[in-house]
């Protein structure tokens, strides 16, 4: 199983902890990797895809500690996604290099309402020598806003947004805000603009999978015969099959 940044970044966020995190449900044994109950670990069904995005998720404090988060989906697949606790006044000098690294055009995604007008992007238009680096503001919404309006190093960079004509399929925290997704939801609205359809279309099973498996263990229920993990591993026959002939 490959290790990532969020991963790493949990251990590292965990190692300088005074006290122990007490998340809701912290009394249950969990997979230290994908944080379900370990009789649903879903790490050996994880999907492999290919993708010429770049993601840099911005974790507010605790919330890489937390079970429930969704940014780690994004990790699951997108092989160059990239972790780092926020802070307002340190902000990690990693994560600044990274931010001006030529290889890439960094996209906050953000609402557009709280964007000026001339730094909100229609699309995603980047030069041939470069990839896009979606910065995904990781953290409930008013934590999001906080990191926002609070890291001036970010105020340069174009702003992304998405309109999600659903709701969220999330269910797994309450939503502060009409129309809120999970961090992954969103990830896949801005890959699926991108232009890599099949790619958004594996992170919303992925993202369906883990929200199955999650609920299946708060709610002490059985995983129905029709599970989001079968229809996963339906899809990625295809997926594998079109990108052989491609």
């Amino acid at each position: 199983m490959r290790i990532h940044a969020v991963h790493k970044l949990y251990d590292e966020r965990l190692a300088r902890s005074t006290r122990p995190f007490r998340a809701r449900g912290c009394k249950v044994e969990r997979c230290i990797y994908c944080m379900l109950r370990e009789h649903l670990c879903i790490c050996e069904s994880k999907p492999q895809i290919q993708s010429n995005a770049a993601f840099l998720l911005v974790m507010y404090d605790d919330e890489v500690l937390k079970p429930s988060n969704t940014g780690r989906l994004i990790a699951d697949l997108f092989e160059e996604t990239h972790a780092y606790i926020w802070s307002r006044t340190e902000p990690n000098p990693g994560m600044l290099a990274l931010l001006e690294d030529p290889q890439y055009q960094p996209y906050v995604v953000f609402p557009a309402e709280y964007a000026e007008p001339e730094r909100v992007a229609e699309n995603v238009a980047v030069a041939s020598d470069k990839r896009p680096l979606f910065i995904m503001l990781d953290g409930s919404w008013a934590e999001a806003k906080k990191m926002f309006r609070k890291s001036p190093y970010l105020n340069q960079f174009p702003v992304l947004s998405i309109n999600p004509e659903k709701p969220s399929r999330y269910k797994v925290r309450e939503a502060s805000k009409e129309n809120q997704l999970g961090t992954a939801e969103v990830a896949a609205r801005i890959i699926d603009l991108f232009g890599e359809q099949k790619n958004a279309d594996v992170l919303d099973l992925w993202f369906d999978v883990f929200r199955e498996n999650y609920i299946t263990g708060k709610m002490n229920r059985v995983l129905p015969d029709d599970s989001a993990l079968k229809q996963l591993e339906n899809y990625m026959v295809n997926y594998s099959s079109e990108r052989e002939v491609a």
